[in-house]
């Protein structure tokens, strides 16, 4: 008897360094002193290559520095694609994501969110030539999206009838459309803008919007410190007025969007 409660403490001891050891991923950031966020590589201006630097810039990188510099380390901005987001949290490649990552309860099931530092509307960019005019018109027609994105998500989810053919990059969602392969696009109002103000008149957005989108950072699953520690930085980011700077950099009225802020930090519990 005695041996055998001695076996089970022994177990639910084990058990208990091990969730502990799970759960520390804060502090071991903090001992190799380095945040490793995964960002976007192809999207402007969220995260791209600099071509002067050749370095990766943009909203979320600069956001990403500066929730490493609030926790006491450097930040080291590692390129991703839509598609891997969350796999690479689950992985340990990463440490958070601020990659366009939209909040969903599916993916919450697999990763946790922080607060909603931006909102963006999902819009469907059509060509101005075309007689599509609102969602119910696209059955039976095509729409691009980017592969593993909520705009794919919703696409699928309020375009009955249509078929989403999916893309690894914005620019050749971007392309199918402009070679009349698919009859709309479905992509962040933000992202679709670039392509739409560089093709020359060409197309037009609907009125109509997909989704309201809450955009946050990601976290592994269960690692409440970092979580903490990064909705920390981010509401000292918004009070300071930070969040507003990086934004008005990036999306304000001296950029090509010229995007008013509509919404501010919101706690991630609006969206549940």
């Amino acid at each position: 008897m005695k041996k055998s409660a001695f076996l089970m403490f022994g177990v639910v001891g084990m058990c208990l360094l091990s969730s502990i050891a799970r759960a520390d991923q804060l502090q071991d950031i903090k001992a190799r002193k380095t945040l490793v966020c995964g960002v976007l590589g192809d999207s402007v201006p969220l995260g791209f290559q600099d071509p002067a630097t050749r370095q990766t810039v943009g909203l979320d990188v600069d956001i990403c520095k500066q929730i490493a510099k609030d926790i006491g380390v450097n930040a080291e901005i590692r390129p991703i694609s839509v598609d891997a987001r969350i796999a690479s949290l689950q992985t340990g490649r990463v440490d958070v994501v601020l990659a366009a990552l939209g909040y969903t309860r599916e993916r919450a099931k697999q990763i946790d969110f922080s607060s909603a530092y931006y909102q963006m509307p999902i819009k469907i960019l059509v060509q101005k030539d075309s007689d599509i005019t609102k969602f119910s018109q696209f059955s039976g027609k095509s729409v691009s999206a980017l592969r593993g994105s909520t705009p794919e998500l919703y696409a699928r989810q309020q375009l009955s009838g249509a078929t989403v053919m999916t893309f690894d990059d914005a620019p050749s969602t971007f392309l199918a459309l402009m070679q009349n392969k698919v009859q709309g696009m479905a992509m962040s109002e933000p992202a679709a803008m670039r392509f739409a103000n560089r093709s020359a008149g060409k197309t037009r957005f609907l009125d109509e919007s997909l989704h309201f989108e809450p955009n946050c950072v990601g976290v592994k699953k269960g690692e409440a410190g970092l979580l903490s520690a990064v909705n920390n930085s981010l509401a000292g980011m918004e009070k300071s007025g930070q969040l507003q700077a990086i934004w008005d950099k990036w999306y304000g009225p001296g950029t090509e969007y010229k995007m008013v802020r509509e919404k501010k930090l919101t706690p991630l519990a609006e969206f549940q």
